[in-house]
């Protein structure tokens, strides 16, 4: 295995990474930017008030998507896992 696999390991990781972060990261900006104009609007200065939509909506994420994410996740561990033993029998 030369650098130029590494190298090719390291960004699909980077990549599937920002597969599966990408959506939760997303929602969770948006639900926060939208709770905090509505307490711009609304002039409530509670900064634990967007604690409770934020986690109910990353977690609704997570269920939508984890299906998603696991099968992504599952594939890659495979492809990583079937290249060791093709490096492990070409030492052998």
């Amino acid at each position: 295995m030369n650098e130029a696999d590494l190298a090719g390991f390291a960004r699909e990781a980077l990549i599937i990474l920002l597969k599966l972060a990408g959506p939760v990261l997303v929602v969770g900006l948006v639900v926060g930017l939208v709770v905090s104009m509505l307490q711009a609007l609304t002039q409530i200065n509670e900064h634990t008030l967007v604690f409770i939509p934020k986690l109910l909506a990353v977690c609704a994420t997570i269920a939508v998507l984890g299906g998603f994410m696991m099968q992504t996740l599952g594939d890659y561990a495979h492809t990583v896992f079937d290249q060791i033993i093709v490096i492990g029998l070409s030492y052998g």
